[in-house]
């Protein structure tokens, strides 16, 4: 326990006498954002790069599926567009994961292989004019501009920021190729000769280009991409975020802590098709076994 009590009550007290006129007008820097978009692509027979080691059993396989796809990294690049102020034009490309299991013959048991696949994208979106240069007490250095940034707005930090969201893909399917140069480089465009070390490092191992056979997976990904400016806002301010509870330590007692945990009803007892809609909620046909 703590050693000073925390006063719940006192808290509670004033927030009762709370009203919206008892407000302040405070002022804040606040990223706002500018613009946004979001996509749902499908992203078909993207080519997957392996290792050496794992590339000869893609060169001896017969078949494949995909098992997982994972995000590693992505990098994005901000550019003004010409003729268009304001607008900027957003470059993501996403470095992905590809786990897939292999089959030399079709009665061999499975090898399980992990890849590197790549999507590159483009959205414009508005992002406004900021003519300012910001510097900060938290930069650890100097921050000198360039002699080519002479010029009004053209240093970087008019640029607005751009931030990129993107959900867990989903593996569609994944195919054995052949591989044809043409084919093959129309396909796997500069981003796979232009890794990351970062990404090099996730698989150990540098990555090699296919002989024969290549493995391409089409998977299905959500986006949602921002233009974010920090600027000045002015809010009503009702009071300091005080907490409304007290803290309690955690106990090392499984027991404890098991007999906390409500009876799993659901999974004994699966609700009936027809039971009222209003019903259900958050665990609604789900088993709170995990």
């Amino acid at each position: 326990m703590p050693d000073v009590s925390f006063d719940a009550e006192q808290v509670q007290s004033q927030s009762v006498h709370h009203k919206d006129s008892d407000c302040d007008a405070v002022c804040i820097d606040a990223a706002r954002i500018y613009d946004s978009c979001g996509a749902k692509d499908c992203l078909r027979d993207l080519p997957v790069m392996f290792t050496s080691e794992d590339q000869e059993i893609v060169e001896n396989a017969c078949s494949c599926k995909v098992c997982k796809v994972s995000v590693i990294t992505s990098t994005v690049n901000v550019e003004p567009v010409a003729f268009h102020r304001g607008f900027y034009s957003v470059d993501m490309v996403f470095y992905f994961a590809v786990t897939c299991e292999v089959y030399t013959t079709a009665a061999s048991l499975p090898t399980t292989i992990t890849g590197l696949t790549t999507y590159a994208k483009r959205v414009v979106l508005y992002g406004s004019d900021g003519c300012v240069k910001t510097f900060s007490s938290e930069e650890s250095g100097l921050n000198c501009s360039s002699p080519g940034e002479e010029c009004s707005c053209c240093h970087k930090e008019s640029v607005p920021k751009a931030t990129v969201q993107i959900s867990d893909p989903m593996a569609l399917s994944a195919k054995l190729k052949c591989h044809r140069s043409h084919e093959y480089q129309n396909r796997c465009n500069h981003n796979c000769n232009t890794i990351p070390a970062c990404v090099t490092a996730f698989f150990g191992e540098p990555l090699v280009n296919p002989r024969n056979n290549f493995i391409a997976v089409t998977i299905g990904i959500f986006t949602i991409t921002q233009l974010i400016r920090n600027v000045q806002l002015l809010i009503p301010s009702y009071d300091y975020c005080i907490p409304r509870k007290e803290c309690t330590s955690r106990t090392d007692d499984p027991c404890e802590a098991f007999s906390k945990i409500e009876f799993p009803t659901d999974c004994f007892f699966p609700p009936n098709s027809d039971d009222d809609s209003g019903n259900q909620g958050p665990h609604f046909g789900k088993c709170d076994c995990e």
